[in-house]
């Protein structure tokens, strides 16, 4: 018999499995907090569980665990770990440093298949999705690690969370459970190249996430060129998919866009952008270019990039420029990657 991820269920998926065992609802909960609020990596440390249903567990559950195979710390204090999985594969987690508490940027998959060029994520293509324990345990071990709590989170580590939906969606609902880490869906953000079918079933969720789009071209066949989920959904289908998406769910969407030198940063881009975001709750978030090796592409010059800020400004558009973090140990914005090979 294949044994239960059991840091993977939800609250109420584990009440139902500890009762079929024959235990009393309420042990579920305690089992349920030493996994998420106490962390552990196994049955025995949970000393208020009878030995006879630790030994059950043990024999019909796992517990993920994940190691550090490399850490690296930035000049800024930005942390990049490099995790190896219980099968071997490896990812990238990152933690930054800010006044206001500690944010991590979390993997959703070994991989990833979208195949946006200026990423260094999608370099070797996808190998697998990453369950909701193997997401949550990025966040638990690095706590470990440092000795201090996580109060913001960024799904925008390697792969696409839209790709992985239901894993996506168990990690957050866990998370964000009272009984366990308790974070806040505000402090939680989601980034997706724009997968159009997913956002909607996202929408229907109503959670308390920030969507972050990717969307770094203003016209479709732009797009086209840096990122080949376009060729299945247009600029026009996506940017339709946010407004519904804004309206079903009251949320701000925040507009990721990398500035390419010579491919997205003129005037007529931002004049474009200020219309296809007009009258919708929105934030636009600009990238400078981070460097990926193998890609073509170089960063908007600083002044190019004040420049187009001041224009989307100028025509109503919140826009900011976000501040790089561990950009010496290649743990920036498009510069994790698939460490297995």
């Amino acid at each position: 018999m294949e044994k239960i991820d059991i840091k993977s269920l939800q609250l109420e998926q584990l009440k139902e499995y500890i009762s079929s065992l024959g235990a009393k609802a309420f042990v579920a909960g305690q089992i349920y907090t030493w996994l998420h609020e106490k962390c552990v990596d196994s049955f025995d440390e949970m000393t208020n569980i009878s030995k006879n249903l630790r030994q059950k567990l043990e024999e019909e559950c796992y517990i993920t665990t994940l190691s550090i195979r490399k850490k690296q710390v930035s000049v800024d204090g930005t942390i990049k770990y490099l995790y190896q999985l219980q099968d071997g594969n490896c990812i990238e987690t990152v933690l930054m440093r800010y006044e206001h508490g500690n944010s991590i940027c979390v993997s959703c998959q070994v991989g990833c298949r979208m195949g946006c060029t200026f990423c260094a994520s999608t370099q070797h293509g996808k190998v697998r999705d990453l369950t909701a324990s193997e997401i949550l345990q990025q966040l638990y071990h690095t706590e470990k690690d440092i000795g201090e709590r996580v109060s913001n989170i960024v799904m925008m580590g390697i792969g696409e969370p839209l790709d992985n939906f239901d894993n996506a969606i168990a990690f957050i609902r866990i998370i964000s459970s009272p009984q366990g880490k308790n974070i806040s869906q505000r402090n939680i953000s989601l980034s997706t190249c724009g997968i159009v079918p997913k956002i909607y079933e996202l929408a229907q969720l109503k959670l308390g996430i920030t969507l972050s789009i990717s969307l770094h071209a203003t016209t479709t066949e732009k797009r086209k060129v840096t990122m080949p989920i376009t060729n299945a959904y247009s600029v026009e289908e996506l940017l339709k998919a946010c407004r519904d998406y804004a309206k079903i769910t009251g949320r701000r969407i925040s507009f990721e866009y990398t500035m390419i030198k010579g491919v997205n940063d003129t005037d007529d881009d931002a004049r474009r952008l200020s219309q296809l975001l007009k009258g919708m709750l929105s934030h636009v978030n600009l990238i400078p270019l981070n460097p990926v090796d193998g890609s073509a592409y170089t960063q908007s010059d600083d002044r190019a990039i004040r420049a187009f800020q001041k224009k989307l400004t100028d025509l109503h558009v919140n826009a900011t420029i976000r501040r790089r973090l561990g950009q010496d140990i290649s743990a920036a914005c498009g510069q994790l990657r698939n460490e297995n090979r």
